[in-house]
């Protein structure tokens, strides 16, 4: 019997010099933009409580190539930045090609996470939580033309990969 292996393909890398300045603005930086983003994104789903999954809860998402780090949390309806440093409930690691094709839907969260391309560490129930909202949504009424921006540099970045 033949065995059957599955290759994990590295993901394509965000170019280093590109990542140095990026690396070197404050992390608090990076959370407070990425939340004032997220909050109008998702201005629904907080209005219904869908997150409330994160109340009180420190989620860290680390873009590993672009030297970026954001630490989210849930206060008062609201996606917050989190500046001190209280231990993370749940880490989401990947590079920005990975995060691309999650928020494109050119990958599904399973198949990112199951091919390591993404990885989980700290509370899976909080991380399934997070996984089943992103699944949930409709990125393309979200975004608009964003997406297709987004899409098309997805496409690129694997062409020349």
């Amino acid at each position: 019997m033949k065995d059957f292996k599955t290759e994990i393909l590295p993901s394509p890398t965000f170019p280093a010099p590109l990542a140095l300045p990026l690396g070197l603005i404050p992390s608090g930086v990076h959370s407070t933009l990425l939340v004032q983003a997220l909050n109008r994104i998702f201005r629904p789903e907080l209005s219904d409580g869908d997150l409330d999954f994160l109340e009180d809860r420190i989620m860290v998402i680390r873009v590993t190539d672009a030297r970026i780090c954001y630490r989210v949390s849930l206060a008062e309806g609201r996606l917050i930045a989190v500046q001190d440093e209280r231990p993370e409930d749940l880490t989401i690691e990947g590079t920005v090609y990975d995060f691309l094709l999650l928020t494109t839907r050119r990958e599904d969260p399973d198949t990112l996470f199951f091919n390591r391309r993404l990885k989980l560490c700290g509370n899976t129930e909080l991380g399934l939580y997070v996984k089943n909202f992103l699944d949930s949504l409709e990125m393309e009424d979200r975004l608009g033309p964003l997406l297709s921006v987004m899409d098309r540099t997805t496409g690129l970045i694997g062409r020349f990969a």
